[in-house]
């Protein structure tokens, strides 16, 4: 890929194109493209029509952009008269609409005997947590494979390096912006958010909820140059307060004289984390954890069971562009905000597939209940043993892990597992020097069903 094309400032350009040439285009040029695209300058040279000066036709798109800009003047950029501002064309307000309408409500989630607010939590909350813990960590570097991350959180075992130690984090992470998501942002709450992101996995030698001290750190982009400088560490205490107070304000209510839309207002503050830069290390996990709390915080429940960072992972250099695409654009946030718009849009998507596919496991497993005699006496923890032991043939089952899973005591755990085994719908092993014993998956289980 190409180093990014800056556009020239827009006071120099403006002296530079003739007036005449430009009022001809000013009523052809809008902020978008036909297609609704919000394009950097990086990409709008390639889709101006033959015959029209690029420079010329830039300048249009910028006057229509200003002319709907909103300014953030509580937040600013390199100087103090330097401060940040955003769009929200009709392309976007459409996706904002369309987010609004498919997290509404929570039908989807609710209404269904699948569901209950246990099931919530074990179906849905745990895993989608884990799926967030682990990606927001392999964005940071974490190499451990999902599976041995998945096993390690859903067992509760311990961490055993610096990959594991980040995802195990990163889950603290995610239950803690729940937790506090009615609380009011304040450089205390940023810094213990920081503080469980990085706990025994912090490089730079920087240090857990703790400031940077001074500006060694900068940001690399796929070239190994310097694509962010962040402010000067003497400025950094007065910059959190401010986006504490951005964060804090109440703009979203019917009597707000400047309405800014909650996901707007979360997305800002994800890229601010980002462009300040408090911390030696860790800025990215933080970021991501307050932009969770944001939407928490603003009323959007759903928001609990979506998950954002594979999606930024699997397009992490579009994630990195939209970040210089700001900073190089008179510090609009447009870029910044079209992006996570879509990265939210199809987390949603996702999130509602998910869902149906939970439901349609759960309908079928319930079909094989009814037409088994084998299984009808059981009880439903048990039912949900033999649920995963069917999708997972050679899964271990232990008393400590199924506790966890389905919030129970470690003696019912056992009694579950105990009467599965004696069943012989599970296989029961003691190891040589451990107590603990396990319980296997055996192969061929669905057909047991139907003795």
């Amino acid at each position: 890929m190409a180093r990014f094309r800056k556009p020239k400032p827009f006071s120099v350009l403006l002296k530079t194109i003739a007036p005449d040439k430009l009022m001809s285009l000013l009523a052809r040029y809008g902020a978008t493209n036909e297609a609704g695209e919000y394009l950097h300058w990086d990409k709008f040279i390639w889709r101006v029509e033959k015959g029209i000066d690029e420079e010329a036709a830039w300048v249009a798109t910028k006057f229509a952009r200003k002319a709907i800009a909103k300014p953030v003047t509580l937040l600013t950029a390199d100087s103090p008269e330097q401060s940040f501002s955003y769009c929200i064309p009709d392309s976007l307000f459409a996706q904002l609409h369309y987010i609004d309408k498919v997290t509404g409500g929570g039908h989807t989630i609710s209404d269904s005997p699948f569901i209950t607010s246990r099931e919530k939590d074990r179906y849905l909350v745990k895993n989608l947590m884990i799926e967030e813990a682990i990606t927001s960590s392999q964005l940071e570097g974490a190499s451990t494979t999902r599976k041995v991350a998945k096993e390690m959180l859903e067992s509760n075992r311990k961490p055993t390096d610096k990959s594991e130690q980040m995802i195990f984090n990163n889950f603290l992470l995610m239950k803690k912006a729940l937790e506090r998501k009615d609380e009011p942002l304040s450089i205390e709450l940023i810094l213990e958010l920081h503080a469980i992101a990085t706990y025994k996995a912090i490089d730079n030698d920087a240090v857990s909820g703790e400031l940077r001290v001074d500006n060694t750190v900068t940001v690399a982009d796929m070239y190994n140059e310097v694509a962010h400088q962040p402010p000067c560490a003497s400025t950094l205490k007065e910059r959190l307060q401010d986006l504490c107070t951005f964060a804090n304000a109440c703009d979203d209510s019917a009597d707000s004289k400047h309405f800014m839309h909650p996901l707007v207002k979360a997305i800002i503050l994800h890229f601010m984390v980002g462009y300040i830069h408090p911390f030696g290390d860790g800025n990215g996990r933080t970021a991501r954890a307050l932009f969770y709390w944001s939407m928490l915080k603003a009323g959007y429940w759903l928001f609990e069971y979506i998950s954002i960072s594979k999606l930024i992972q699997e397009k992490r250099s579009d994630y990195g562009a939209a970040y210089i695409y700001t900073e190089t654009d008179d510090f609009d946030l447009t870029y910044f905000i079209y992006h996570q718009v879509d990265i939210v849009t199809k987390a949603v998507n996702s999130l509602h597939s998910y869902i149906e596919s939970k439901k349609s496991d759960f309908y079928q497993f319930m079909e094989w209940v009814d037409k088994s005699p084998v299984l009808k006496g059981l009880k439903r923890g048990q039912l949900e043993i033999l649920k995963e032991a069917v999708k997972q043939p050679g899964k271990i089952f232990t008393a400590k892990q199924v506790s966890i899973e389905l919030d129970v005591n470690e003696n019912t755990a056992r009694s579950y597992l105990n009467q599965l085994a004696n069943e012989q719908l599970l296989m029961a092993s003691k190891q040589k020097g451990n107590k603990t014993i396990a319980y296997l998956a055996p192969a061929g289980l669905r057909e047991r069903f139907e003795v």
